[in-house]
């Protein structure tokens, strides 16, 4: 688009920051940690969440979060792009983060992503950004913050049976009180006739099915079958590095054969663990991992799900 860097370039013609995203459960935290590998990025995490933490810590995003999957585009990113703009920089809010959180967790994860931000802008690094619940907005983060955007799109049945198993639900009004999300993809409209039905079920599977539709609609943005990347991950990631830009080198690629190849009962991985900004990834077998996806499921329950997002 004229007067924009293309997808994941900055003005300056260089590679651009990167945005993993997709809902949640469907391997963003897997897939931003193994593209960390090679050291070429900052890992940030999940700043449009809502809750805190991770999200409502405005050192990393200056910006107040209204909704879960907050959708921004260019009718409403006054306050939105130079909060993100200053994130994908690395500029740290230490004043703005201070006056808003206080307790010894958050003045640890102060110094935490204070200290990465500098270093990471020290040594030329990017910034990664994992965030399920920039999924509706991925457009905008590619056209306007010249983001790599990998979206990952999980089976839907997987998908449902991860969040019944978590006991997961979804409140539509996140998405139907927004409406230049309404405005931009209609289809969200079709979430009305669920907005107060119990059957989680159908709340996870209609929301798999609006984000996919959204998604297949967006420019910019490499969609990417989690499963796919699960049966064989050293070439699937290998892609991943070269669409985003990374360098694929050895200690890369031992680090994700030692995190997503994990022999079942070997202690040890890629990947120790500090206790701060922890994601949902764990070190695996990734292949094995995806056998068990539609585990909590029902026949039933798993044919009905196939039947409402066309699968």
């Amino acid at each position: 688009m004229s007067g924009h860097p293309s997808a994941g370039e900055t003005p300056g013609g260089r590679a651009g920051p990167v945005l993993v995203t997709g809902l949640p459960r469907s391997g963003t935290s897997w897939v931003g940690r193994m593209l960390t590998a090679g050291g070429d990025l900052v890992y940030v995490n999940e700043p449009l969440n809502p809750q805190h933490p991770p999200g409502r810590c405005p050192g990393v995003l200056d910006a107040q979060v209204t909704h879960r999957f907050q959708y921004i585009c260019d009718d409403n990113s006054a306050a939105w792009l130079p909060a993100f703009r200053d994130t994908v920089a690395l500029r740290y809010r230490w004043l703005a983060e201070l006056r808003t959180n206080h307790s010894p967790y958050d003045l640890a994860r102060l110094l935490r992503y204070g200290t990465a931000f500098a270093l990471g802008r020290l040594t030329g690094r990017r910034a990664l950004l994992d965030d399920p619940f920039a999924v509706l907005s991925a457009g905008w983060f590619a056209r306007r913050l010249g983001c790599r955007v990998i979206a990952l799109v999980r089976d839907p049945v997987s998908f449902v049976a991860s969040w019944q198993r978590l006991g997961w639900t979804v409140h539509f009004h996140e998405l139907l009180g927004q409406p230049l999300l309404v405005r931009d993809y209609p289809e969200v409209l079709e979430l009305r006739r669920l907005a107060t039905s119990q059957d989680r079920v159908s709340r996870a599977a209609a929301l798999w099915r609006v984000t996919r539709s959204v998604l297949d609609r967006t420019p910019g943005i490499l969609v990417t079958s989690y499963e796919a990347l699960a049966a064989d991950p050293v070439p699937g990631f290998r892609a991943l590095y070269a669409y985003a830009g990374l360098r694929w080198t050895p200690a890369a690629e031992r680090r994700i054969v030692r995190a997503c190849c994990r022999p079942s009962g070997r202690s040890g991985g890629g990947f120790a663990w500090s206790g701060l900004s922890r994601t949902a990834y764990r070190p695996m077998d990734s292949r094995q991992a995806i056998t068990h996806g539609a585990r909590g499921l029902s026949d039933q329950e798993a044919a009905r799900v196939r039947a409402m997002t066309r699968t």
